[in-house]
């Protein structure tokens, strides 16, 4: 039986104050889907990954999320869209000054779980997806790099999405941890989840082949599974 889809945008249109970014995009992506967003610098990678969270207005003839509307999308109705999404971020954004278990309770108790035996269950499910069993009680600074993107990956799975969004994830890591994360992604990716990914790592996608859409232009074009060599787009 064919996949349900889980993002579908038809003739969108995204600006970013004056700047227009992408115009005439169409996308669909499907359930348990995995599909690569290429492109150089300032090409819009980054915003259309903010504009599918809600954080920058999107205009156009359809634009489905999870269920939710983003052409009809109030600022009441974005926690709903964020707890059907998972988000992780090139920079990690977690909150330095707190454990390790305080910051995947902030988001549980930001999501609505208000037992808190769920929430401990839940955050050990977690951290032992993401190799970071026991380690609850660690400051994040004291977590490698490679550790604090898996954390922000625990984080992101928390409400068991059906989306997950990577924008740059592996961006500040070395080679080994970019490998360990890369490879997490990809194994939640087979278990189900729909992964969007924006990325610049060329031979990571020689390693995990997947769709391939290509930012240029204000335009999204769709690549299919074949992989192209272009050393001059870089990260952004």
């Amino acid at each position: 039986m064919d996949r349900e889809p889980v993002l579908q945008l038809e003739d969108i249109t995204l600006a970013y104050g004056p700047r227009v970014l992408f115009e005439g995009v169409h996308l669909e992506l499907k359930a348990g889907e995995m599909v690569y967003l290429v492109g150089k610098s300032g090409q819009g990678k980054s915003s259309l990954v903010r504009a599918l969270i809600g954080e920058i207005p999107i205009q156009g003839r359809k634009a489905m999320v999870m269920g939710q509307d983003l052409l009809d999308l109030s600022r009441k109705d974005i926690p709903a869209l964020r707890r059907r999404i998972g988000v992780v971020f090139q920079d990690f954004q977690l909150l330095m000054d707190r454990q390790v278990d305080a910051n995947l309770d902030f988001v549980l108790e930001a999501t609505g779980w208000k037992d808190k035996l769920q929430r401990n269950q839940r955050k050990e499910e977690v951290l032992a997806l993401v190799g970071l069993a026991g380690k609850g009680a660690e400051m994040p600074h004291r977590l490698s790099g490679g550790e604090q993107q898996r954390l922000a990956i625990a984080r992101a799975l928390l409400n068991n999405p059906g989306l997950l969004l990577a924008d740059e994830p592996t961006g500040q890591l070395d080679p080994d941890s970019s490998e360990e994360v890369l490879s997490l992604l990809v194994e939640i990716n087979r278990g189900g989840t729909a992964l969007l990914m924006a990325t610049h790592d060329y031979m990571t996608m020689d390693r995990f082949p997947a769709r391939v859409l290509r930012c240029s232009g204000g335009r999204l074009e769709d690549m299919g599974n074949i992989l192209f060599e272009s050393p001059s787009e870089n990260n952004g």
